[in-house]
Parts: C-alpha cells; sequence; structure tokens
C-alpha cells in the first residue's frame, strides 16, 4: 500500500512538472507531503546514514512513479502541444487559479500570524512577469533552436535546467512555465521525446540539461527547507505571488513557440478545459486524505 501511494504521488508530480502551470512541489503541498519531500531530498544529500537510508527508500518509491508519469505525459505532449495551445493553456490556468485558494487555506494560520509580509505577494508577480514580457512577444525566432548546440546555448540550456528544477521542487511556479518563458519547453520536451524513441543525436542537450537540473537540486534544496523552517511566511506570500504572475506566463506562452502565435486572449480561452483543470486540483485536495501505511 505505502508503494502504490508513493508511486500515484510521484505519478501526479510528474504530470504537474511536465506542463506549464503549477509544479510538482504544489502537487505535494496539495496532497499533504511536500515538508517531507523536502526534507528528504535534503537528508539524502546531508543527513546521517539512517536518515540517508529512510530518505532513499522514500524517494525511490516516489522516483518510480515519477519517471512513469514523466515518461507518459512527454510522449503525449509533444504531438499536441503546439496544435491544440490555447485549449492547454486554458487547462494550466485552471491548475493555477484552484490551486491558489488551496495553498492559502493550508497556509491560513501562518499567513494571519504575519501579515507584514503580504508585500512578497506583489514581488513574485513583478517577478514573474518581468520575466515573461522580457521573453514573450519578440516574434519569429523567439523560441530556442537545440539543433547545434553552441558554448552560449549549452550554457543556456544548463541554467534553465537551474532554474527549471528550482522552480519545480517549489510549491509556485512550474518549472515547465519558467521553460516556456524562456522559449525551451517545447525544444527540451522533444530532445526527451527523442531521447525515448532511442535517437540519441540530442543527448549533449538532454545531457546538459540534466547536468543543470543536478545542479540545481544540489543547491536549492537545502535553501528551501532553511527558508519553510525560519521565513515560512515570507516563503508562502513570495510563493503565492509567483503563482499568480504564473496566469500571464501561460497567457503570453504561445508568443514564445517556434512557430509564434498570438497571446490567449478572451476569444481563445476554452472554459471546458479550465474547469478540468480545477476538477484535478481538487481531486489531489481530495487524495490528500489518503494516509501511508504504517
Amino acid at each position: 500500500m505505502t508503494f502504490l501511494v508513493q508511486f500515484f504521488r510521484g505519478f501526479c508530480m510528474a504530470l504537474a512538472d511536465s506542463v506549464p502551470g503549477v509544479s510538482g512541489g504544489t502537487v505535494a503541498f496539495l496532497l499533504g507531503f511536500y515538508d517531507r519531500f523536502i526534507s528528504s531530498i535534503d537528508d539524502l544529500l546531508t543527513g546521517n546514514m539512517e536518515k540517508k537510508k529512510a530518505a532513499f527508500f522514500f524517494l525511490l518509491k516516489l522516483g518510480i512513479g515519477w519517471v512513469t508519469g514523466f515518461i507518459s505525459a512527454v510522449l503525449v505532449l509533444t504531438s499536441v502541444f503546439e496544435s491544440h495551445i490555447y485549449a492547454i493553456s486554458s487547462l494550466f490556468i485552471g491548475f493555477i487559479i484552484f490551486a491558489i485558494p488551496i495553498v492559502v487555506k493550508e497556509e491560513k494560520e501562518t499567513l494571519l500570524a504575519d501579515k507584514r509580509w503580504l508585500l512578497f505577494v506583489p514581488v513574485g508577480i513583478a517577478a514573474v512577469s518581468a520575466i515573461t514580457y522580457f521573453n514573450s512577444g519578440a516574434g519569429e525566432g523567439s523560441g530556442i533552436s537545440l539543433a547545434h548546440l553552441t558554448l552560449g546555448t549549452g550554457l543556456y540550456v544548463f541554467l534553465a535546467g537551474v532554474i527549471a528544477i528550482s522552480a519545480m521542487v517549489l510549491p509556485g511556479i512550474s518549472g515547465s512555465t519558467l521553460l516556456l518563458i524562456m522559449g525551451l519547453y517545447l525544444p527540451i520536451i522533444t530532445a526527451i521525446k527523442e531521447i525515448l524513441h532511442l535517437n540519441f543525436a540530442v543527448f549533449p542537450t538532454v545531457f546538459i540539461f540534466g547536468c543543470g537540473v543536478l545542479a540545481g537540486v544540489f543547491s536549492v534544496v537545502k535553501l528551501i527547507r532553511k527558508a519553510l523552517e525560519c521565513f515560512r511566511a515570507q516563503t508562502i506570500y513570495l510563493i503565492v505571488g509567483l503563482m499568480i504572475g504564473s496566469i500571464y506566463a501561460v497567457v503570453m506562452g504561445p508568443t514564445t513557440l517556434d512557430t509564434p502565435q498570438a497571446a490567449m486572449g478572451l476569444r481563445e480561452f476554452n472554459v471546458i478545459f479550465f474547469a478540468v483543470g480545477g476538477l484535478v486540483i481538487f481531486g489531489m485536495q481530495k487524495l490528500k486524505g489518503i494516509k501511508e501505511a504504517s
């Protein structure tokens, strides 16, 4: 039973991490195991042998589910992402908007106890909005070509890996949203899909991105754990701001595609997919009641 619970949790995290919207960290937060998730990663890296062992088996079960979910998502996403960008963007916005009040509700006591840090909400909104504004709407060629890696492109891909994984473990803006903003979402997803189809011509790209992901994990997890322990109110307010700001990032997402499209407006907005996104979030919140076997 314990394995199935962790497998499902990891699977849900992967689905969130693989699409712009909410992060796998948000899913972990909604399902009630975020603090243990962050602590386990930190313990695996820096804990004593007993803590390392417990963290390893917890993360292994979670990881098997994550890999299964991510591969499943990648094999589907690249074939539908560009052709149904507005419907998918509506789904992502549903994820975000319905997740925000749940995050606020879960941290209600912390947030109400220290309202002065509310200023971190506009800081988060401004940060995501600024990144989006300066990286989207550039027109033709705003996407990044990974066909021929240069030193500059390789460094950019590495940095993207660091940033993406940092966002993925935070219960706020999705790392995939940041990749979308940086013009790398579809190129990276396509490269991973090619590897799964045994086309290793793109291996250098995936390897460099993976190195960035590892560097991000080692550098950011302890920082997040410390922030949640010592500055929880500020961190949660910032996370809420990042989530709100990511709505603008998703709206502008079509402008970062290889063939740029217009930013999503009310005419392109799909209410049905938006509602499905909300149902998924509420379903995850209900699943929070599942208890691990002792």
